[in-house]
């Protein structure tokens, strides 16, 4: 357990070392908790790319709290800091499934890591102990359904699929059914991206969930977008688009340790109010992991 919360900080080293350096340079200039040291503090955490919103309230917080706890010293400041992002960011509730098979639907633009981390998501399941099945459902981008075989094989996963450019909701039913015949508990579809065609992939989703709720009465559905973090704000945009064609249950948000602006985590949430479930913080089939608000913020703002 040590080694893997070793690995998750590894993975967040750029975006700590950026607040390490910004934080250092507010230390230099406090006195006390007044209207120009949090005029300093939002603009770092807009430029750590937190986004106006989310700054805002963090700053807010902070300014309600040192009134109230009359906080003069710079230590205590940073605990009210990681406390209000914890807050901001709430308790990641994880995977709800109340059906069996439960149904994931991975979901994000092409080239986010979106068939990386179905593989990656699977692998983790399975060492927590369920039993997995992946559903090829991107079958319009080259090379995808190879791609995924490849992350099933590294996950010990079966992978059902069908010829490039067939139904995606095919795919889906077929492994619905392997899923029901298997006594499976959780089916994992990579689905396609073609954020281009909204309104193509608006009835490819609905189709592919309609059939879902018709295999599985009362299917428990988690859609959880995949997005880049190294794009920075790019990513908001990309999920506003995203929620506005599918019910998003969840983030997995990818290379976080290619990013020193971690801070897209709080602006994901404040903006959009979607929940990162799991982050992605290297190459390796196990850089994954559920996201924790608490590790985030210790990590990000050491002691």
């Amino acid at each position: 357990m040590l080694n893997f919360f070793k690995k998750i900080g590894k993975g967040l080293e750029k975006t700590r070392k950026n607040f390490e350096n910004s934080i250092f340079d507010l230390r230099s200039n406090f006195d006390s908790v007044n209207k120009n040291f949090l005029n300093e503090l939002e603009e770092i955490l807009i430029i750590s790319d937190v986004g106006a919103v989310a700054a805002s309230e963090i700053c807010n917080q902070i300014e309600k709290r040192a009134k109230k706890e009359k906080i003069k010293n710079f230590e205590n400041f940073k605990n009210i800091l990681r406390e209000t992002i914890v807050e901001i960011l709430g308790e990641n509730k994880g995977l709800n499934f109340s059906s069996k098979p439960g149904i994931i639907l991975v979901v994000g633009v092409n080239g986010g890591g979106k068939t990386t981390s179905t593989g990656k998501l699977a692998s983790f399941l399975k060492k927590r102990g369920q039993t997995v099945i992946i559903g090829a459902a991107d079958t319009f981008r080259a090379a995808a359904i190879e791609q995924l075989q490849v992350w099933g094989q590294r996950a010990n996963t079966p992978v059902i699929k069908q010829k490039e450019s067939s139904d995606p909701a095919a795919v889906v039913f077929d492994t619905i059914n392997a899923a029901k015949s298997r006594n499976i508990d959780v089916v994992i579809c990579d689905t396609a991206g073609r954020l281009h065609n909204k309104e193509h992939l608006m009835k490819e989703l609905e189709k592919i969930s309609r059939i879902s709720r018709r295999e599985i009465p009362k299917a428990s559905i988690e859609t959880l977008l995949v997005l880049d973090a190294t794009t920075g704000q790019n990513a908001i945009n990309q999920a506003k688009e995203f929620k506005n064609v599918t019910d998003l249950t969840g983030i997995i948000l990818t290379k976080l340790d290619g990013t020193a602006k971690g801070g897209i985590v709080l602006a994901i949430k404040k903006e959009l109010t979607i929940p990162v479930k799991f982050i992605g913080t290297g190459e390796s089939i196990d850089d994954f992991s559920e996201f924790s608000a608490k590790h985030f913020a210790e990590n990000i703002i050491p002691v």
